[in-house]
């Protein structure tokens, strides 16, 4: 199987900030899904208090979204990120950053005032395509 996914980084711009690219092109015809937005809350309704742990919650529940669609972390091309709060930046990026896989998807990261409740801390929307 060929991977038909390729990071778009051109030297000619400033390089990324963390780990991802700037754009991933994608040969088509795939199937594509496009995810909403996944908070950090478990299956059983817990909202844990501390970044870290809302962002594996949120990894953990688009990981199940993708294995159901028949998808893995390999497919995810564009991940978009809300925070509410600044200085939950670096906790957010480590987490993330162990769980993508090469090549890292496109990123965007975003502080925003709030979510749908004050419990929340993050919000993470996935694009993926599968292979054709």
């Amino acid at each position: 199987m060929t991977d038909r996914r390729r990071a778009v980084t051109p030297a000619s711009i400033k390089a990324p900030f963390g780990r991802y690219n700037h754009g991933i092109l994608v040969a088509t015809p795939a199937p594509t899904l496009h995810l909403s937005g996944q908070l950090g809350i478990a299956a059983d309704g817990t909202i844990p208090d501390d970044i870290e742990s809302q962002t594996e919650i949120a990894f953990a529940n688009i990981e199940a979204i993708l294995a159901e669609a028949g998808l893995a972390r390999r497919h995810v091309i564009k991940l978009t990120t809300y925070l509410i709060e600044p200085e939950d930046r670096l906790a957010y990026m480590a987490v993330r950053d162990a769980w993508v896989v090469d090549p890292a998807p496109a990123s965007t990261l975003i502080f925003i005032k709030a979510l749908a409740m004050p419990a929340f801390r993050v919000e993470i929307e996935a694009l993926a395509v599968g292979d054709p």
